[in-house]
């Protein structure tokens, strides 16, 4: 064989995958998952396997709860825009949020990256994001996955998905078996779209609108990307330092189908709960997003949180004191309904 046909052999570079790039990755994400390190960790990133010993001092009965996410099409923004530093912390702060509504708290965070071509800046800049969100819930990011999949993904894209895990004591699971009639529902504001509704938002402002990446609008206090990218709030500090001074009846995670759709989730099949537009204020974005798409406004509140990120539900006589306190510690929240009697379901009225 010449020594030009064996120049033009293939190997796992010429067919795409660049090891060098992989181990590249691999050194910047150690030093961020380093930082979110507590001292139940007892391996290193790049184990085969991630290995956690909890502190269970003071449960009775441990039980752990494990939720997995996306952060669905809000990554074409972070394509579009070439920012991959926030995306990672709203993919964490939604998990947080899910396992939240059951009283739980993180014990650690797994990722899964998967691209066509690695690019070790894109990686880090992603891991930077989860190492926040997860440094901000106290938990630690374990592990996870980089994938360089040539062929399978259009340049400059790539998927992110995440896995958490967390603990709550049996006696103290929060599942919306004890809400009752007469309960109240106390909403806790979102700071925008968080990680839901981006495929009709984007739809609007980008082909409907012709809005470019840049671009400011009137309406809204930044451009247009800037507002639509504002980091999916984590709930979790806020909180957990309620549910040790506040019977706590169900919570809910206000995702994707916006209240109607979440907020059924928790409730028993002989309950209903009635939520009255206008005692919260819609964000301007939803505003924004309505005008420029003409869009059905019934339609709006299952698409979006519009301005509702979370739901707690408290009995009648502990409504006042808890939203005192969290005036107190100088959050907002607003009374925006009450339980009935019906059928498991959520019905909004102007």
């Amino acid at each position: 064989m010449s020594s030009e046909q064996s120049h033009k052999k293939l190997n796992y570079a010429r067919a795409g995958v660049d090891i060098q790039a992989g181990d590249e990755a691999v050194k910047r994400i150690k030093a961020l998952a380093r930082k979110t390190f507590t001292p139940a960790v007892l391996s290193q990133i790049g184990s085969f396997g991630g290995f956690f010993k909890p502190d269970l001092t003071g449960l009775d009965a441990p039980v752990l709860i494990s939720s997995a996410d996306g952060v669905g099409t809000k990554l074409k923004l972070a394509f579009m825009t070439d920012r991959h530093t926030t995306v990672g912390e709203d993919l964490v702060n939604h998990c947080v949020n899910d396992i939240l509504v059951h009283g739980a708290r993180g014990l650690f965070f797994l990722d899964y990256i998967a691209t066509g071509k690695l690019h070790p800046e894109v990686v880090a800049d992603l891991v930077e994001g989860l190492s926040r969100g997860c440094s901000n819930a106290g938990m630690a990011l374990l592990g996870g996955e980089t994938a360089e999949m040539p062929d399978f993904y259009s340049p400059g894209e790539y998927d992110l998905a995440g896995f958490i895990v967390g603990l709550v004591d049996q006696s103290k699971v929060i599942n919306g078996s004890t809400i009752t009639e007469g309960d109240v529902c106390i909403g806790l504001p979102s700071n925008g779209l968080h990680t839901n509704g981006y495929t009709l938002a984007r739809k609007v402002a980008f082909e409907i609108a012709g809005l470019k990446v840049g671009e400011r609008v009137t309406e809204l206090d930044g451009t247009i990307d800037e507002v639509l990218m504002a980091v999916h709030r984590c709930y979790a500090p806020l909180v957990h330092d309620l549910l040790g001074d506040f019977d706590i009846h169900g919570m809910a995670h206000i995702t994707g189908g916006g209240l109607p759709g979440n907020l059924n989730r928790i409730l028993p099949d002989n309950l209903d709960a009635d939520l009255k537009k206008g005692t919260w204020p819609v964000l301007p974005v939803f505003q924004w997003l309505q005008e420029a798409g003409d869009l059905d406004p019934d339609d709006m509140y299952h698409a979006f949180n519009m301005g509702i990120g979370y739901v707690l539900v408290v009995a009648e006589a502990d409504a006042d004191r808890l939203v005192d306190r969290l005036n107190q510690k100088g959050e907002t929240s607003y009374r925006i309904g009450r339980i009935t009697s019906g059928a498991g379901t959520v019905r909004l009225t102007d």
